[in-house]
Parts: structure tokens; sequence; C-alpha cells
């Protein structure tokens, strides 16, 4: 029997949670989101790209404030209205063409800065991997989502479509990332895990690991075989998540 990993105690439900997720995504999910990658010219796939990612920016921004980084928070809350107005909703990256940077930041790496404890590793069911702690980021993202406010000025018909192809455009996103997974992985659950745990790591972070955390990710030993460097694992752009932000 192999021993229990301390951050990953629920294991045994996690990889059926992470099956359960698998199946549904390789039926469904999958097949559409590579029939998009094939038929939807570029042209299209990036403003439809940019337009969800301003729509969750507004979370970016407040977690900015959240975490004291005031400098930053302000320049994420011009980088979402130039992108709302002059960017046309989000169809254009404006903001980035005048050089304000696009961050990265949730209410999970906000609790992390606050000080409170990841908790135990979770496979939500649909969701995808999270942790303890980055469970209070689903309502979080939820009420600042500018979807939310769409549903009030759109009607059904129209709000419907947009959610759709959200998730046609979030998982289009990950066909990369999901490749890697099944080409090289020997256990595709440990390397969503590792991969994650350490993605987290890294954002929480921002990019600067302590030594001693570096350390230990460099001499951690997952059961994959990458056939490359670990950074080919850590992923810290991507996220192995089907439906999340």
């Amino acid at each position: 029997m192999q021993p229990t990993d301390p951050h990953d105690p629920y294991e045994s439900f996690n990889r059926k949670s992470y099956r359960f997720t698998d199946e549904i995504d390789r039926r469904y999910l999958e097949p559409i989101a590579d029939a998009y990658l094939a038929h939807a010219p570029e042209a299209v796939r990036r403003p439809v790209n940019n337009f969800y990612r301003n729509l969750s920016y507004p979370g970016v921004a407040l977690n900015s404030f959240l975490q004291g980084k005031v400098r930053q928070g302000i320049s994420d809350t011009l980088r979402f209205v130039i992108n709302t107005t002059v960017g046309i909703f989000g169809l254009a990256d404006m903001a980035g063409h005048m050089g304000f940077a696009e961050n990265d930041e949730d209410f999970g790496q906000t609790l992390a800065v606050w000080g409170v404890h990841a908790g135990s590793y979770t496979f939500i069911p649909i969701y995808g991997p999270s942790t303890q702690r980055d469970v209070a980021d689903i309502p979080f993202s939820f009420f600042s989502d500018g979807m939310l406010f769409l549903a009030y000025a759109l009607s059904g018909p129209v709000l419907a479509p947009l959610a759709l192809l959200r998730v046609i455009d979030k998982r289009a996103s990950l066909s990369g990332p999901m490749k890697v997974r099944d080409q090289s992985a020997l256990d595709p659950y440990l390397f969503v895990r590792e991969a994650f745990l350490q993605q987290r790591n890294f954002l929480i972070y921002d990019g600067k690991l302590p030594g001693t955390l570096y350390d230990q990710l460099l001499l951690d030993e997952p059961m994959m075989d990458m056939g490359g460097s670990r950074n080919d694992v850590t992923l810290p752009h991507k996220k192995f998540l089907i439906l999340k932000k």
C-alpha cells in the first residue's frame, strides 16, 4: 500500500473525481475545442479570448489591492478600463500595447498572502484541481466577474451562447498542456496535481520562490516522464482546469 501524500490525503476520492471529469472532457469538451481550433481562425479566436479574459479582470484588480499591491492594482484597474472602452469590451488588448502588464491574481493567492494555509489538495468534479484554501476563490470569482453583470443586461438567448463559448474558449486554451499530459505523463493524475501545486506556488510568490521551496521542487520526483526539464512540468502560466475562469 502506497503511503498517503500529506498534500493529498483524499487521493482516492480525488482520483475518482479526476477520472469522472476527464471522461466528460474527452467525450464532450475536447472534440468541441479541437473543432473550434481547427475551424476558427486566429483572427477570431484571439479577440474572443481577449474578451473573456477582460471580463474576469475586475477580480484581478481587486485582489491586487487586497494583497497590498496598490501600484499594481491601479495599473490593473486602468488596464480593465482601457480595454473595456478603447479596446471595445476587451476584444482588443489596447492596454497591453500601451504597456499595462497583464497580471494573474485571485482570492486563493490573496488568502495565501494573508497567511492562510493551503490545506489539502482537492480535485473538484468538472471544475478541476484546487486546494481547500483556493475553494474560496470560486464564489469570489463569480461575484467579481463581468459575466455576472452582463446577465443583468442581456437576455437569456444571448447570455447562454456567451457562457458556452467561454467554456469552449477556456478548453481550447488548455489544448496544449492537455496534449503534453497525454503524451508524457505516466500517471496523468499526478501530472495534473504536481503541475497545479507548483503553478500555485509560482503565482503566490510572483515567480520569486523562496530558496527552500525552490530546492524542494527541484528534488521532488513526480511519477511522470516529461522527457525534458522541470520547467516543462511547472507550466506556470497554464491552469489545468476545465471550467475555471
